[in-house]
């Protein structure tokens, strides 16, 4: 009776000293920059070409415009209007921050303090100075204020961040958790939906952040947890560890500190603002405000930036999942178990070692230049 091949098991060698302190300096380095990542834009910022609005006689417009070009040069992009009405649309329509009105009575600023709190508090300061310096009085008109019971809008800015960081969370707990792409993908889903209205509900009937429609919200917070979520499952599928990577880079590392929740893109140096904005995380704080705050208002680019990064992901998880389907399979059977005709020639390369199976048992060969050391366990395949 003929024995069963066996598979010897072989351990790899520990990793050298070379290996050990190449990846201490690159997690060092990872460190740091994600210090800078988080600190610089914080530390450089101010206004970068905010959207503001005048309304005046144009001599008056003109002074203003200079006045402000001179206390922040290139800090903001100014149009002069006609009425102070269409000011108050372009306001509460997400065109512009705020209006500089000269009237009879002064000088009046109409604000939104719920599209940036960070830049309502910049903007009066810098109307205080305008006003001092023309000797008049200033009157501030908030037209769109956060609730009564969370007047700091603070919930917004710390709720949208966890959603589209704890997509990555997800991806990574249903990479380890779940087998199979359809039920990855059903995961996926599932956590989206349940994630927006969990959170949606958590910002407007617990904190009290949010007064607008709750399933308008909720569909924007599932949209930007499914762009975070399979984003992530995509890039993995499809590049592996080095999709993981890109995945923290897109998420953790720039989205996170470019997304401006917290103050506002225009106080982000140039051109890191914008790029913020192109990223799930700041997708998604933009989206979940207007439409929450300013009804849906402006969103059509978030909408666009969360879609496209929601389709990619799933385009390259499909793809990803095809490409596997089309690598041999491993055989699950214990090597007592195979047959000789299961083991009818086959070839295959682990780690530079050549390995040919016969029905009578294994033979090795190592490639030529390849140590011993570098030899590895193997598995039994099918034959095509």
């Amino acid at each position: 009776m003929a024995m069963a091949p066996t598979a010897p098991l072989e351990h790899p060698a520990p990793s050298s000293w070379r290996r050990i302190g190449l990846t201490t300096l690159g997690l060092v380095g990872a460190v740091v920059i994600l210090l800078l990542a988080f600190a610089l834009p914080g530390i450089h910022s101010g206004l970068h070409h905010v959207p503001v609005a005048i309304v005046a006689p144009a001599p008056q417009a003109t002074a203003l415009t200079t006045r402000l070009e001179q206390a922040s040069p290139g800090g903001f992009d100014v149009r002069t209007l006609t009425s102070v009405d269409q000011a108050r649309d372009q306001i509460l329509g997400r065109e512009v921050y705020a209006a500089l009105v000269v009237g009879t009575s002064g000088l009046t600023l109409e604000v939104a303090s719920a599209a940036s709190p960070t830049m309502a508090t910049t903007l009066t300061h810098a109307a205080t100075t305008l006003a001092a310096g023309m000797s008049v009085p200033l009157t501030v008109d908030d037209l769109r204020p956060f609730p009564a019971r969370e007047p700091t809008g603070f919930g917004l800015s710390a709720g949208a961040l966890p959603l589209a960081l704890g997509g990555w969370i997800a991806a990574v707990g249903i990479m380890a958790g779940v087998r199979g792409a359809r039920q990855r993908v059903l995961t996926g889903l599932g956590f989206a939906v349940l994630g927006g209205l969990a959170l949606t509900a958590t910002l407007q009937f617990g904190f009290g952040t949010v007064d607008g429609s709750y399933w308008l919200t909720a569909l924007g917070a599932m949209l930007g947890a499914g762009a975070a979520c399979f984003t992530v499952l995509g890039l993995q599928r499809m590049l592996g560890r080095v999709g993981l990577g890109l995945a923290v880079v897109a998420l953790i590392l720039l989205g996170s500190p470019l997304s401006g929740l917290t103050s506002a893109p225009e106080l982000l140096p140039t051109p890191w603002g914008t790029i913020g904005q192109l990223l799930p995380p700041g997708a998604t704080g933009t989206l979940l405000r207007n439409v929450a705050l300013f009804d849906g208002a402006a969103i059509t680019r978030p909408l666009l930036v969360l879609s496209g990064w929601l389709i990619g992901g799933l385009a390259l998880f499909v793809a990803g999942t095809r490409r596997a389907d089309r690598r041999p399979r491993a055989l699950v059977a214990p090597a007592a178990e195979l047959t000789p005709q299961m083991l009818t020639r086959i070839w295959w390369r682990p780690s530079g070692a050549t390995r040919r199976l016969w029905p009578s048992g294994l033979r090795d060969r190592p490639a030529k230049g390849t140590p011993t050391s570098r030899r590895v366990s193997y598995g039994f395949a099918h034959p095509e």
